[in-house]
């Protein structure tokens, strides 16, 4: 595959990266200490209701998982919360008065909501450093991006994030070069340098090495706080050892939500997936 035919992919429609899109002013409004509502989302496909009365809430700086089985929903919702599928019926607002139905797909990704899919995909013929730099947040758009050259507040940033994804010490080296787990940390920096305020993560650890799942939980959990971040995840020792709070999916609604320990043991979780790596 050629570096245009990479590039080509990366651009593809099914993928948003902030450094695209127009600014869209917009005030979060977080006083109520929730960043993301979900409510009464139904989503249905020739019949197959993927989302059904769903109701979901997410409190700002929290780093929610995810879980459930194949079909329980997980994918059709991060898609309607990025503006890539629309919904039947429901409400899905960002802080108190930002209603995501109503905005584009590269209006969610300027709004501060990034989303990282399970394959990692980032620049291979670039070096580390470019791929960030060619990510950060500008309102003049890529073309400015592209030709001016980077503010030292900018630098810094791009610094800071090496430091944070373990990569500074491969920062001139080519991303194709990189492992699989630290290409999926690139990936993840790459949506870090425009200062996300909720990352949507999907199965960060799939095929990684032990070593590599063990800093990925640590880059996670690192990430709370200043961030909100919600990972979708079958490995269950990996959701257990970053897990604070665990919703489960099962038929596009919540079957349950609590602790790791509170989930393996509710009844309901019990009956539905006897048997399963729940």
């Amino acid at each position: 595959m050629t570096w245009l035919d990479k590039t080509r992919e990366i651009m593809a429609p099914d993928r948003v990266w902030p450094f695209l899109t127009p600014e869209v002013p917009a005030t979060l409004d977080v006083s109520k200490n929730v960043i993301l509502y979900v409510e009464g989302l139904s989503v249905a496909f020739d019949g197959f209701k993927a989302l059904n009365d769903l109701n979901l809430y997410v409190d700002d700086g929290e780093l929610r998982c995810l879980i459930g089985a194949n079909g329980a929903g997980k994918t059709t919702l991060m898609d309607v919360i990025t503006g890539k599928t629309q919904c039947d019926s429901g409400d899905v607002y960002f802080g108190q008065t930002i209603n995501l139905l109503q905005r584009s797909e590269p209006e969610i990704a300027q709004l501060g909501i990034g989303r990282k899919f399970q394959k990692p995909t980032v620049f291979e013929a670039q070096s580390v450093f470019s791929n960030l730099e060619l990510s950060i947040k500008a309102s003049k758009g890529i073309w400015y991006n592209l030709r001016a050259n980077l503010s030292g507040e900018q630098r810094d940033r791009i610094d800071f994030v090496l430091e944070l994804i373990g990569l500074k010490a491969q920062h001139s080296m080519l991303a194709g070069a990189l492992s699989h787990g630290q290409k999926q940390w690139l990936e993840i920096g790459m949506l870090l340098v425009a200062d996300p305020k909720l990352l949507l993560i999907d199965e960060p650890v799939a095929g990684m090495t032990p070593q590599e799942t063990e800093r990925t939980a640590e880059l996670l959990t690192s990430l709370a706080g200043d961030h909100t971040v919600i990972v979708v995840e079958h490995d269950m020792e990996f959701v257990r050892s970053i897990a604070r709070k665990v919703t489960v999916l099962h038929q596009g609604s919540v079957l349950a939500e609590g602790t790791m320990d509170e989930v393996q043991n509710n009844a309901d979780v019990i009956e539905v997936y006897l048997g399963s790596e729940l």
